[in-house]
C-alpha cells in the first residue's frame, strides 16, 4: 500500500501534475521545440535526432512509464520531418 514518494533529483514532485526529465520538474502540459518546427510533450515524449549534417531530421519517441527511455529503444510517436 505505501509506494516511495517520487522524486526528481532531491525534490518531491506529484506524478499527477509534474514529470521529471533530467533532474527538473516539469508540468505535464509543457511544451517544447524539437527541431525547427515540432513541438512535443517531454513529459511524454523524446526528441530524437535521425540524422545530422545541414539537414539535421528529428524524429519523436514515446516514452515507456517506469522505464529510463532512450531514442535508441523508444517506440516512435512521430516523425517531425513531415
Amino acid at each position: 500500500l505505501c509506494q516511495p514518494v517520487p522524486r526528481c533529483g532531491d525534490q518531491i514532485y506529484n506524478p499527477l501534475e509534474q514529470c521529471c526529465v533530467d533532474d527538473t520538474i516539469l508540468p505535464l502540459q509543457r511544451t517544447q521545440l524539437c527541431g525547427l518546427n515540432c513541438i512535443y510533450w517531454p513529459c511524454f515524449e523524446l526528441c530524437c535526432p535521425q540524422s545530422f549534417g545541414p539537414q539535421k531530421n528529428f524524429i519523436l519517441k514515446l516514452k515507456v512509464r517506469g522505464v529510463k527511455s532512450q531514442c535508441h529503444s523508444a517506440p516512435i510517436s512521430r516523425d517531425c520531418g513531415r
